[in-house]
């Protein structure tokens, strides 16, 4: 009887013993080393295969895990207007330790530029003001919630959505258009009328659809809640639920909806928050 007790007793200290080595041996990576509002940034989990993890929390939401550079990693975004300050990163392991990281988000420089409103929308009318305002609002609900895949459906890093980019509006500003500031979440890419625009990755299609400010619009799902917007094509060659492999020319560069010239608007959501598609593709910059 004695025994059994004894060898109960050291199975418990040897699964202890594992938990806290567990605990001791992980930790977190993150990267780039300074996160902004509107930032995205990886966390890497160190010394832990991807079985082993149960789960991701940013600020006590749960974020998707995938394989990537061999570790445990997750995206996250953070929101334009996400106040600045220290927030907590955990990995809970299937052993059930927990390893923690603390965030600091800083403040985002932001400018206030104006745009008017194209005559194809009235012009720059109050009328026409508020009806930009109230559509842009609706058209931006639409985007929120779609499906995405419960996996990540890409294995290589993301590319550019043109073969030559040069950006002519930065994420972040805002637009003032009469009484009203527009918060410009997305990036726009200075393009020719009829430019070849492509997947940044494997992804399948959510969204072809032509809408007032957005003009012809594709949204694709990459999986775990990742997914790129392309804005005022002149022409979508994609069909929804099509799966498209990086590289593929899901559209052509346009002016379509609120624009003042031909450009491609491209945006990044990572879980519904739109985050700076800049920095988004330095963070696969230097990676295989």
């Amino acid at each position: 009887m004695k025994r059994k007790i004894i060898k109960y007793i050291l199975l418990l200290i040897i699964l202890f013993c594992g938990s806290l080595a567990s605990a001791q041996t992980a930790s977190i990576s993150i990267f780039p080393a300074e996160i902004r509002q509107g930032d995205p940034f990886m966390a890497q989990i160190d010394g832990a295969e991807i079985s082993s993890v149960k789960k991701i929390t940013f600020n006590g939401k749960k974020k998707g895990v995938f394989m990537y550079q061999d570790k445990p990693s997750a995206l996250v975004g953070i929101d334009l207007n996400q106040k600045a300050g220290t927030y907590k990163l955990v990995a809970e392991l299937s052993d059930g330790s927990i390893v923690e990281k603390n965030v600091e988000v800083v403040l985002r420089d932001k400018k206030e530029i104006p745009l008017g409103i194209p005559q194809k929308l009235g012009g720059n009318t109050k009328a026409s003001q508020k009806k930009l305002v109230t559509t842009l609002n609706t058209e931006w609900k639409s985007l929120i919630g779609l499906k995405t895949n419960s996996k990540a459906l890409w294995t290589e890093k993301f590319i550019l959505p043109l073969k030559e980019t040069s950006v002519g509006s930065p994420y972040g500003n805002s637009r003032k258009t009469g009484e009203y500031s527009i918060p410009h979440k997305g990036v726009d890419y200075r393009a020719k009328e009829g430019t070849d625009v492509l997947s940044v990755n494997r992804g399948v299609v959510r969204v072809a659809k032509t809408y007032r400010n957005y003009g012809k619009t594709v949204v694709i799902d990459y999986g775990l809640g990742l997914s790129s917007s392309y804005l005022h094509l002149s022409k979508m060659k994609v069909k929804v639920g099509e799966v498209v492999p990086k590289g593929k020319v899901i559209g052509l560069a346009g002016e379509t909806g609120y624009a003042t010239g031909p450009h491609l608007h491209f945006g990044i959501r990572i879980n519904d928050i739109t985050i700076d598609p800049v920095k988004f593709f330095e963070l696969f910059k230097d990676t295989n």
